[in-house]
């Protein structure tokens, strides 16, 4: 006879509620009861607000220097620029991608993350090393945390010889998740119709490896709208709904009323989703508007202290409180909202099950001292306790795996 894993966290608020009760966890799942002839471990809630853990569905972990002495970055004006500073950070770098990887990770699992989607660069300046440094610190931290890994073109496949290559070697390697893209009308685009040859690429390796797509979509107006479309369109011609993601996708904040409605539904049909960053008002995605119409989207916190940017802290709580900043999140409703978003639209964009704190969902869940879920978003109170799968993975802000 198999003895089940159980452990009691009692005395917790599901989502704040006015009322105490206990969590039991269940191999990995949340039960209604402890199974008979069982003797579970327990932990002391003490009335503190039990949470879902949260998703990042867009976090460049390769690139990080979190941890690392400060580095002074050089100013960048253009997607060529940036692209180059992280050249010039990585030959910087001294401690390795693995190692810095995961210090970065370990500490978003510190914060009330369960999972992340990973867009590591493949480029010939770093060859595959991020993808194998991505796939080590993945495996350091299995049970803790889930890692889906997305070999991403930042260099272009168009403007960078070689990247093309590296894509296929990526997608054939067992290692990753998902193939990247990135602009295929603006930095990888031009005159000679390459643009849409990268699509073809792209598309070509996801239907022959079984492997998502995930595409960084920076272009604005006609010049990102055109290739969104095209993305959904090639997503429904290849039967690949539902595991097609654009990232960014900042064209779409510039359109309102019937013709955002009629992107919206032409998404939704066709299964692709989409992830945002909260970077500023006029760049985040109207994601009411997109839920409504059944459009599946995820947050994410893009670069955390990288060439790009000093900011970032790979906190999706904090990320859901600059995105309702950002969005004037003023009601309770709406600032619910905002960590619904990094919860459950993260979760439904990886495919992972949603952690409803409710018997039969993924023990996976974080106490903190708080009045309400609001109040949450707003104050950030520390994450005293992580729970991955009915293990405690974190405690007081200690990675303990």
């Amino acid at each position: 006879m198999i003895i089940p894993t159980v452990t009691v966290f009692r005395d917790v608020r599901p989502f704040g509620a006015s009322e105490a009760v206990d969590l039991i966890a269940v191999d990995g799942l949340l039960a209604a009861r402890v199974p008979d002839g069982v003797v579970p471990t327990v932990v002391e809630g003490v009335g503190r607000i039990a949470l879902p853990t949260l998703v990042d569905a867009h976090i460049h972990p390769d690139k990080t220097a979190w941890g690392e002495p400060w580095y002074s970055r050089r100013p960048a004006g253009s997607l060529p620029e940036y692209v180059q500073g992280d050249v010039d950070l990585a030959r910087h770098q001294r401690t390795p991608l693995a190692e810095r990887a995961h210090r970065l990770l370990a500490h978003a699992v510190t914060r009330g993350t369960r999972a992340v989607r990973a867009h590591v660069d493949v480029a010939p300046a770093f060859g595959l090393a991020g993808v194998t440094g991505l796939a080590e610190a993945r495996e350091r931290l299995a049970g803790a945390l889930d890692v889906q890994l997305v070999a991403f073109p930042q260099h272009g496949v168009r403007r960078t010889p070689g990247v093309a290559g590296l894509l296929a070697e990526a997608a054939a390697s067992g290692l990753v998740d998902a193939i990247g893209g990135i602009d295929p009308a603006g930095f990888d685009g031009g005159p000679d119709g390459e643009g849409p040859a990268q699509l073809d690429l792209l598309f070509g390796l996801a239907e022959e490896h079984g492997l998502e797509l995930d595409i960084h979509l920076h272009d604005r107006g006609e010049r990102g709208l055109g290739p969104l479309r095209g993305i959904a369109e090639r997503t429904r011609a290849a039967g690949l709904g539902g595991r097609v993601v654009v990232s960014h996708a900042f064209c779409v904040p510039e359109l309102t009323g019937p013709p955002l409605a009629e992107l919206a539904a032409e998404l939704a049909e066709s299964g692709v989703g989409l992830t945002t960053v909260a970077p500023s008002a006029h760049q985040v995605l109207p994601f009411r508007e997109l839920w409504a119409h059944g459009v599946r989207v995820g947050l994410g916190s893009d670069g955390v202290r990288d060439s790009w940017s000093p900011y970032g802290n790979a906190d999706m709580l904090h990320r859901a409180h600059l995105l309702g900043w950002t969005t004037d999140a003023r009601t309770d409703e709406q600032l619910a909202d905002c960590f619904a978003l990094a919860a459950d639209g993260g979760a439904e964009l990886l495919g992972l099950p949603a952690a409803t704190l409710t018997p039969g969902s993924p023990a996976d869940f974080m106490l903190l001292t708080g009045e309400c879920l609001p109040q949450v978003v707003i104050d950030l109170p520390a994450r005293e306790l992580v729970v991955r799968a009915g293990r405690v993975v974190a405690r007081d802000g200690r990675f303990t795996g």
